[in-house]
């Protein structure tokens, strides 16, 4: 399956010019994004579009994309199950920002299922993140789900780890991390 993942910044094309050059299955985004970053998005229909939100999304604008919201929902496309998880750890008192404290976290995740691809804007604790700033601290809950469910995959944005640091790889999971866009082929 070939995937066009985005996250934290727009594409540096058109996305209707990224995938006439490379057909994809489905289109991701992991946050940090808002509608005019993705212009085109709406005209899309025949191709399934799945995102989280970020810390500095406003959450509202995937309906009028027709991106299915994620967080804490799974979606089966062709064998492949996705799940997705929204934010990032809590790092200032917001009413509107998508954020997390580690024991909130820890408590939405516990009982989600098992999934082949998890999609969250933040990656799990201890792998391409920053533990010297909070905002940029892995999730704990993502960790554990890795060690406990085992998924395949697991695609992030938010941090900016330096590619020679770039954690590829956490246990048997397979972890992409995404900045601007890119192509994944799973």
């Amino acid at each position: 399956m070939r995937i066009l993942a985005i996250a934290d910044r727009p594409p540096r094309r058109l996305i209707r010019d990224i995938i006439a050059e490379t057909p994809v299955d489905l289109i991701v985004t992991l946050g940090d994004l808002e509608s005019q970053d993705l212009r085109g998005l709406d005209m899309i229909t025949n191709i399934p579009k799945l995102g989280v939100y970020g810390n500095h999304c406003s959450g509202n604008y995937f309906d009028g994309l027709g991106i299915t919201n994620m967080h804490l929902n799974t979606f089966t496309h062709k064998g492949i199950t996705f799940g997705g998880f929204e934010g990032c750890v809590r790092y200032k008192e917001s009413a509107y920002a998508k954020m997390y404290t580690q024991e909130e976290a820890d408590a939405l995740l516990k009982n989600f299922p098992r999934v082949d691809v998890i999609l969250a804007h933040c990656p799990p604790l201890g792998v391409n993140d920053d533990q010297t700033d909070i905002a940029h601290t892995g999730y704990r809950a993502l960790a554990t789900y890795i060690e406990e469910m085992n998924p395949g995959y697991l695609f992030h944005g938010h941090t900016y780890p330096k590619e020679n640091e770039l954690v590829k790889k956490y246990l048997n999971t397979k972890i992409v991390y995404v900045y601007q866009d890119a192509i994944i082929e799973i």
